[in-house]
Order: structure tokens, then sequence, then C-alpha cells
């Protein structure tokens, strides 16, 4: 009765999993077979997934998805970690650094999209009335097609590096501090210190900030909707603000086969890298 007693405590996490993650999951397989509305649906087989694959702007929206996700994601690790070496060492004010880069974690995505459509506005945003004070040039940042799709990375950035920074410090402090004061008495420079001990040792950290970060670019909607809309044209959209379009315009047995697809794909990509970096550290 024992041993028993305690499988009791799983059935809420069971229930929730069951009602949040599998049942919507299944019915999104199967609604993507389907031409549904709120009152009926007619089983279509794969009509949806051929009809998905042949919207021109389909490919379009991968590979911007592709470009964006693994941009940001590579971004965020090598900042997250400089930032994390600078903010676990011996600096001045490290604590109110600290909050600094972390801050922007607690903004909403919207907020930030609303906030940088208006710093950045080219007619009267302040970047551009400060780089015109400068007779510098004044870009659309989120209107020319060669910038948008750049410029939403770099605001997606400047969000996501405080949480990427945060799990690198977590990892950096929990390496023993034995580990560098006898790097340091066998006369080692701070780059061997951070060569031979600092980068391996923060392997486990870098695989969760890799996972994460991916995870959060490719299924990324929420600020490109906010400051772009997937515009100019076609310029900045992603794989998800295609669903989003088709959605609006009432195709939803489509919108739903796309979600499957985005699900399939980003599965497909953090399955085997997961497995691979966690080889890697338990190899280490």
């Amino acid at each position: 009765m024992k041993s028993f007693y305690p499988s009791w405590f799983f059935i809420p996490a069971v229930v929730m999993y069951v009602v949040f993650f599998a049942i919507p999951t299944f019915a999104s397989f199967y609604f993507s077979l389907t031409r549904w509305s709120l009152f009926d649906s007619q089983f279509i087989g794969l009509g949806n997934f051929v009809q998905f694959f042949q919207d021109p702007q389909l490919w379009n929206g991968f590979i911007h998805t592709f470009e964006y996700g693994f941009a940001t994601s590579a971004a965020k690790v090598v900042l997250g970690f400089a930032l994390a070496v600078i903010l676990t060492g011996p600096i001045l004010a490290r604590g109110y650094l600290r909050a600094i880069i972390f801050f922007p974690v607690l903004i909403s995505t919207i907020g930030v999209g609303i906030m940088f459509k208006s710093l950045l506005d080219p007619f009267h945003g302040m970047v551009n009335a400060v780089l015109g004070f400068l007779h510098l040039p004044q870009p659309g940042w989120f209107t020319d097609p060669a910038l948008a799709l750049g410029t939403i990375a770099a605001v997606d950035i400047w969000k996501g590096v405080g949480i990427a920074t945060l799990i690198f410090m977590a990892g950096i402090v929990a390496i023993p501090n034995e580990y560098f004061e006898a790097a340091r008495m066998d006369g080692a420079s701070s780059w061997a210190i951070l060569r031979t001990i600092t980068i391996p040792l923060s392997r486990p950290a870098m695989a969760t900030v890799i996972i994460l970060s991916l995870i959060g670019g490719l299924r990324s909607f929420d600020l490109i909707w906010a400051t772009t809309g997937g515009g100019p044209g076609f310029t900045s959209d992603v794989i998800a603000s295609v669903i989003y379009k088709q959605y609006q315009a009432g195709f939803y047995g489509l919108s739903t086969a796309g979600n499957v697809v985005l699900f399939v794909v980003v599965t497909a990509i953090m399955v085997p890298l997961s497995s691979f970096l966690n080889r890697k550290t338990v190899e280490l």
C-alpha cells in the first residue's frame, strides 16, 4: 500500500498532460485530414497537405523560418555565454548589470514588438530622428524588404539573450572553484582557463540554451506579427505566419495541416539534436 500511495500524486499531472497536450495533438492530426468548420467536417485524407505544399509562399516561409531560427539561436548562444563569463567575473556593479540584461525577458513579446515598431518607425521613430540629427541614413527598419527580417531577429536577440545569459551563469557558477584555483596556481592564462575549463564544463548549459532558443526561433510568430505582420509583402513571413494567414482566410483544415507540418519539422530537428548534445555532454 505504501508503494502504491505515491502514484496518486501523478494523476493531476497525467490529467493535465492528456487534456492540454495529448488530446489537442491527436485532434490536430485528425482535423488536418478534414475540411472542417465550426459545424461540420469532411474527411479528405492528405488533400490539405498537398494544397499546403503547393502554396508558393510556403517555401519562402520555410527558408525564412530556418534563417531566423538558426541566426537568433546562434547569436543568443554566443552573446549569452560572453555576457555570462563577464557577469560571473569580478566587475563593478555586477548585480545591476545582471538586472539590466535580464529585464527584457520580463516584457511580453507583443509589448516588445509594439515598442520597437514605434522606436524604429521610419518617419516618427526616435532611432531615425537621432540618425537624421547626425546626418546619417534613415532606413525603413520594418518597411524595407532587405532589412525587415534581420531587424526582427535583432529585436528577438535583445529580448531573449537575458535568459540565455542566466542559464550560462548558472552553469558557470556550478563549476567547482577548485578547478580555477588549480589552473591559476599552474600559471594558466585567462584564455586558457576559459578554453580548458569554463567552456567544456558549461556544455550542459550550452545544450539547454541551444535547444530552447532554436525551438523558440523555429516557432516564432508573435514578434513578427506584432512588428510587420509578415511584410512588407511576404519578405518576413515564417511558417507560423503563413499558417495564421490561412486561418484568417477561413482555411481551417489547411491551417491545421500547417500546424502539423510545423510540429513534425521542429520535432525532426530537435530530437536528434537533443540526443547529439546530450551524448556530447555525457562523454565529457
